[in-house]
């Protein structure tokens, strides 16, 4: 019998599983996409485990990465050893590079690791999954589209969620790696509670390369998304 086809598909920056960036990612997280398994999260001082557990819920479900390519469903007639060959070919075309160093920042009412420095390699990375990907997708389901309308989004935005399926690429892109979810509600101690946390553990690590690109998948709506491959950068 067949396996049901997966429900949706990401590409995504994800440090080489089992390095240094990929276990503290991991960890800080709770959980292992490349194994599919929870997984004890470092304390934090000044904050209970249960609420650590609460305040990076979101970011979990997704694993340790930062977004090329958003999670988007394959278009009619596309299946998955299109989808492995057509990423395969997109990385080869990019040599590995190193990243400026991350620092712990927040976006929007988010915590994560941004770049501190010149971004333009992984910009362009980004920019060639969305668009070289892009024929290999289907179109949004008009639910998604009202769902992502919903947050508001600027007219440059709302193009750019039609024509690739996302808002914020391209020129809205930001390469960032999601520490939390959503702090609105959190108590200002416990943001600096973990900043501080992210820095002492993110801080220490050497540069992080990146040289290879990721995809995940979502086997089932809201099912945690799973490391499939990583491809190599220049192979």
């Amino acid at each position: 019998m067949n396996e049901a086809p997966v429900h949706r598909y990401a590409v995504y920056f994800a440090p080489r599983v089992n390095s240094p960036w990929w276990l503290a990612g991991s960890r800080w997280l709770g959980r292992c996409a490349a194994r599919g398994e929870p997984i004890a999260q470092a304390p934090v001082p000044g904050l209970s485990a249960p609420e650590l557990h609460r305040l990076t819920q979101a970011p979990r479900r997704y694993g340790w990465h930062a977004t090329l390519k958003a999670p988007f469903a394959l278009a009619p007639g596309v299946d998955e050893a299109q989808l492995r060959a057509s990423t395969r070919a997109l990385a080869a075309e990019f040599q590995p590079f190193t990243l400026p160093p991350l620092k712990v920042a927040m976006l929007d009412d988010f915590l994560a690791l941004v770049p501190d420095g010149d971004a333009h390699a992984v910009e362009a990375l980004a920019a060639a999954c969305v668009t070289r990907l892009q024929p290999l997708a289907a179109s949004l389901a008009p639910a998604e589209l009202e769902r992502r309308r919903a947050a508001g989004l600027t007219p440059a935005e709302d193009a750019l969620l039609l024509r690739w399926g996302y808002p914020f690429v391209l020129e809205r892109f930001r390469f960032h790696l999601s520490l939390t979810g959503s702090l609105k509600d959190a108590e200002p101690a416990a943001i600096e509670a973990l900043k501080e946390a992210a820095r002492h553990r993110f801080d220490a690590l050497p540069a992080c390369r990146v040289d290879s690109v990721s995809l995940f998948a979502e086997p089932r709506p809201g099912a945690d998304f799973m490391l499939v491959e990583q491809m190599e950068q220049g192979a």
